[in-house]
C-alpha cells in the first residue's frame, strides 16, 4: 500500500514547529521550539522578537523533524505550512521557507489555516472523528464553535465577541501576579483555591446565541482585586504596587476559572444539542485545562479532547489537515501562497 508523508511547518506565533505526518494520522515526528521563556520577561509575545527567533531555528527544526522521522527529502510527498491567522512577521518566516522548499525540492505545497487545524489534531489518533464535527477551539487568540463538514467546509456557529478565553486567562494571571503564560499558571493556582469564594459573572447572550464574551468576567476580577487591595490595577501601567495573599490568589484563580469554563461549556452544550454532530472535538491551548476536560466530559462523555501536547500550536495538526486537503485536490500554487494575519477562509 502506498503511504503519504507530509512535512508540515507551523510558525504563526511563538512556536517554531515542524512535523512529518504519515497518511494523515501518524506523527513520525513532532518538533516544537518554544519561545515561552523569551517572551515571559515581557509578560506576553513581542511580535518582532518572535519573528527573529523563528529565523534562527526554523531550518534546524525542519531538519530535526526529518531526522526523527528517519526520512530524507526523497521520502516526502508534500509540504504543508500555516498561512494564517497569526503574527504577520512570524507567518512570513514559515510561508517563505515552505514556498522555497516546495520549489527547490519540487514538492506539492498545501497552505493551512491553523485555527481550523486545531480540530484536525483529533485525527492523529486511532479513532478518527466522523463528519460533521462540532469543534470548540479555545486558545490565546481565538474562541470559536465551528461545524466542519465532509468537504472540509467550515460553518462558524459561535465565536468570542471580545477577549478570547486564553487571552482572559493571561490578563487575569497578570492581575494576580502569576507567571506567563497565564493558562497553566491560573490552573495551578486554582488547585489550592475555593471556586465558590467569589461569584463572577457569566455572560448571558441569549438563548439563540452560541457566542462567548469574557470582557465582563475579566473586568469583574479586576474590580475584585481593586476592592481587596485598594489599588486600581488598570491604572498601574504594568507597575506592580500591591501584594495579594497567596490564598486570596488561589481563590480568585479558582473562581475565575470556574466562571470562564462554565461559560465555554454552557455554549458548547447548547450548540451540541442544536446541531447534533457526529463528533465533538475540543482543541487549542485552553483545551489542556483539566477543569474544562473534567466538567465537559461530565456533560458530554463522548467529547474528544485533543491530547495536551497537541493543544498548543504545533505542526502535527497542520499536517493532519493538509492530508485531508491533499486528498481533495486542494493544492496551493507556491507563487500564489501568501501569509495572512487575519485569515478567515481556508
Amino acid at each position: 500500500m502506498t503511504v503519504m508523508n507530509i512535512l508540515a511547518i507551523e510558525s504563526s506565533c511563538d512556536e517554531t514547529a515542524a512535523a512529518v505526518i504519515r497518511d494523515g494520522h501518524t506523527a513520525l515526528s513532532n518538533i516544537i521550539a518554544s519561545q515561552v521563556e523569551i517572551h515571559a520577561r515581557y509578560g506576553g509575545v513581542v511580535p518582532e522578537v518572535a519573528a527573529r527567533s523563528h529565523i534562527e531555528v526554523i531550518i534546524a527544526v525542519i531538519e530535526k523533524s526529518l531526522s526523527d522521522a528517519k526520512l530524507t527529502w526523497d521520502d516526502i510527498d508534500a509540504i504543508a505550512v500555516t498561512k494564517g491567522p497569526g503574527l504577520i512577521g512570524s507567518l512570513l518566516i514559515g510561508v517563505m521557507t515552505a514556498k522555497t522548499l516546495a520549489l527547490v525540492k519540487r514538492k506539492p505545497l498545501i497552505g493551512v489555516n491553523h485555527i481550523w487545524a486545531h480540530a484536525f489534531a483529533s485525527f492523529l489518533d486511532a479513532e478518527k472523528p466522523e463528519f460533521p464535527i462540532l469543534a470548540l477551539t479555545v486558545s490565546g487568540g481565538h474562541s470559536a464553535l465551528s461545524l466542519y463538514h465532509e468537504d472540509l467546509s467550515r460553518e462558524v456557529v459561535g465565536e468570542t465577541l471580545d477577549d478570547a478565553a486564553g487571552e482572559a486567562f493571561d490578563k487575569v494571571a497578570k492581575l494576580l501576579g502569576l507567571s506567563y503564560p497565564g493558562g497553566p499558571a491560573v490552573s495551578k493556582a486554582a488547585l489550592e483555591g475555593n471556586p465558590d469564594a467569589y461569584k463572577f459573572p457569566i455572560a448571558n447572550l441569549g438563548k439563540a446565541s452560541f457566542d462567548f464574551s469574557f470582557s465582563g468576567l475579566k473586568t469583574a476580577v479586576l474590580r475584585q482585586v481593586q476592592q481587596i487591595t485598594g489599588v486600581n490595577p488598570g491604572a498601574l501601567d504594568g507597575v506592580k504596587s500591591y501584594q495579594l495573599d497567596p490564598q486570596v490568589v488561589a481563590d480568585l484563580a479558582a473562581s475565575f476559572q470556574k466562571a470562564a469554563i462554565t461559560a465555554l461549556i454552557k455554549q458548547t452544550h447548547k450548540a451540541y444539542l442544536q446541531y447534533q454532530p457526529k463528533a465533538l472535538v475540543v482543541g487549542g491551548g485552553v483545551a489542556a485545562n483539566t477543569y474544562l476536560r473534567e466538567k465537559l466530559l461530565d456533560i458530554i462523555p463522548e467529547a474528544i479532547f485533543v491530547p495536551p501536547v497537541l493543544c498548543t500550536d504545533n505542526a502535527a495538526m497542520i499536517g493532519a489537515l493538509a492530508y485531508q486537503k491533499y486528498q481533495k485536490g486542494q493544492i496551493t500554487d507556491p507563487f500564489e501562497l501568501t501569509a495572512d494575519s487575519s485569515l478567515e477562509l481556508i
